[in-house]
């Protein structure tokens, strides 16, 4: 329980910071010139929700299992990403006309490559504080 708590906050304490320097400088300016007019103010609670949720799905379908190792954390967190974000961005895709096939695209390919590193640091650094036995 101990080891699932550390890689819990650890993955969150990657993926969080990591997804706000993408959204909030790397990628602000293409989004804006994309969906801007359909983008508005971050609401806290669903955003915070998301990344709580977001984390416990990556433990149970990535990093938590008994056999688990970087290099599998590694694949199944880009894939484990590649979709849930395709999920949102296809949704997205049929359903706002202004949603692009690019911002699709872009947000796929980051949302694979977030959770990869997310998850795959998540488990280093809860190998590392909390070996397994």
């Amino acid at each position: 329980m101990k080891r699932n708590a550390i890689l819990y906050l650890a993955t969150l304490l990657v993926m969080v910071p990591l997804d706000f320097l993408f959204l909030g400088l790397v990628a602000k300016g293409f989004f804006m010139s994309q969906v801007g007019d359909m983008l508005g103010t971050i609401r806290l609670a669903p955003a915070i929700l998301f990344y709580l949720l977001y984390v416990v799905g990556v433990l149970i379908f990535v990093s938590a299992g008994p056999g688990t190792t970087w290099q599998s954390t590694l694949i199944y967190g880009a894939l484990f990403g590649f979709f849930c974000y395709a999920t949102f961005e296809l949704t997205s895709l049929s359903l706002l006309k202004h949603w692009t096939w690019t911002v699709a695209v872009v947000d796929i390919a980051w949302g694979a490559f977030v959770t990869a590193i997310a998850s795959t640091l998540g488990l280093l650094i809860a190998n590392w504080l909390a070996p397994r036995v």
